[in-house]
């Protein structure tokens, strides 16, 4: 997203607010969860959860007379979600019943956040044992963890980011799309831009732009962007800008930014971008949407790039995304909440459903169901009848978050920003990194340089 003064303005703000708000009351007792409310008032970004909760939880769940759910929807787009968030959980405890936050969603960069105060209620408190999440994937239940291990927020998906690629670019260059053997031409990060030297000699890109691979170097850092207080940026992050450069000043991409129109436009059936690095959730709905964006009207089949995809391991294991939920301090629909929880994150056979349904194929947070589902006959048409699942479970596996969990990961998007400079030429790369941590400390004063 394109920063601007006005709204790291209002980050500031914001973060600053709920900062208080949350210092002034560390001390008081959180207000008890109950049941009995005819409100179920959930708050989140866009309408992904809903359509999991009436496709999948209501139907054969259906609410208690009287009980209605009122969706609060905010946008992400410039944090306003988030500030939507500071400004309400402070003053649920006295809320009017009708008016009290009941659940609210957060995504993985900023779940800590949130579940690191106590407007997030334990899960053990809602009802949701141990036992019942024990097939749920490790690094899930580490994001959904405070600081002193109280999981606070449960997740219905994982998200192992995979290498997507170009099955027709793939025979062109490589001289196969077979997964397996083009996994052996993106196996390191070496290996990774040695194929993207072939790739830029035949007149491809390796990925579309600037962002495509930061994940999978930052998943893999050794150290959290902000521990103790002190800000320092991790090796991982520098290696990922010191390649981008390489791969901005050959050629190997298109100089795009994530979410830009000519990154998405990588994805139209005429394209010349080789791959891009996303979880299920991106290629059933962006890459979709964005391959379909100019396809001629009728099946999906044949029409865009649909076909042309398929998916390997890549470089390195990483996730991207994924949404928590949480019961809000002093919800007053604690039966419902636990139940909406169990029936989709803990449910196998749901949650195997939502993995296979077609249109929406999500990779959830079943270990033993995402085996079975590898297992399976199971075939994508998006990834042209490839099945996925054992490529999803071989990286989820694989995915460890323990040294990366901060309630500052959203200042990679503010790194991100920066380099994006470096890359086009605008500054060097030492005058990127110092601007990246003027910005970063504009944005949260509290924190210190490291060896300042």
């Amino acid at each position: 997203m394109k920063k601007t003064i006005a709204v790291l303005a209002a980050l500031m703000l914001s973060a600053s607010l709920f900062a208080a708000c949350t210092k002034k009351e560390e001390n008081t007792a959180s207000a008890a969860p109950t049941s009995g409310g005819k409100a179920l008032n959930i708050y989140c970004w866009n309408d992904e959860f809903r359509s999991r909760v009436e496709q999948y939880y209501l139907p054969d769940n259906p609410l208690p007379d009287g009980v209605t759910i009122n969706w609060i929807v905010t946008p992400n787009a410039d944090m306003a979600y988030q500030t939507k968030l500071d400004q309400t959980l402070p003053g649920n405890a006295t809320a009017a019943a009708n008016d009290k936050v009941d659940i609210f969603l957060v995504e993985a960069d900023y779940a800590a956040k949130y579940i690191n105060t106590k407007y997030a209620v334990p899960l053990s408190e809602i009802g949701i044992t141990n036992e019942e999440i024990a097939d749920q994937y490790a690094y899930t239940k580490q994001i959904g963890s405070d600081s002193s291990g109280v999981i606070k927020g449960i997740s219905w998906q994982a998200a192992p980011n995979l290498f997507l690629y170009r099955r027709s670019i793939a025979n062109s260059v490589l001289g196969t799309d077979d997964p397996t053997a083009v996994q052996n031409s993106v196996s390191s990060w070496d290996v990774f831009e040695d194929t993207a030297a072939s790739m830029a000699a035949s007149g491809y890109q390796m990925v579309s732009g600037y962002d495509d691979t930061f994940r999978a170097f930052s998943n893999n850092a050794d150290k959290a962007i902000v521990e103790n207080g002190v800000i320092e940026v991790p090796k991982a992050w520098l290696d990922w800008a010191d390649q981008t450069k390489v791969f901005t000043d050959n050629g190997y991409n298109n100089r795009t930014r994530l979410w830009d129109t000519a990154w998405g436009a990588g994805m139209a059936k005429d394209s010349t971008v080789f791959g891009y690095f996303g979880p299920a959730w991106f290629i059933n709905f962006t890459l979709v949407d964005y391959s379909m964006a100019n396809a001629d009207e009728g099946v999906v089949n044949g029409n865009g790039s649909i076909g042309d995809w398929a998916v390997t391991e890549g470089p390195a294991p990483s996730y991207w995304g994924g949404t928590w939920i949480c019961a809000a301090e002093a919800t007053d629909n604690v039966d419902e909440i636990r139940n909406i929880m169990k029936v989709l994150c803990t449910d196998k056979a749901v949650m195997e459903r939502i993995a296979t349904d077609p249109g929406v194929e999500d990779y959830t947070n079943t270990v033993s169901g995402m085996k079975e589902v590898a297992n399976s006959p199971y075939t994508s048409i998006t990834l042209g009848g490839q099945n996925p699942f054992p490529i999803y479970t071989a990286v989820a596996d694989r995915i460890d978050v323990s040294k990366t969990i901060s309630p500052y990961n959203q200042l990679a998007e503010t790194f991100q920003g920066v380099m994006a400079d470096y890359f086009s030429g605008a500054v060097d790369r030492d005058t990127a990194i110092e601007n990246f941590y003027t910005a970063a400390r504009e944005k949260y004063p509290e924190l210190k340089r490291n060896n300042q």
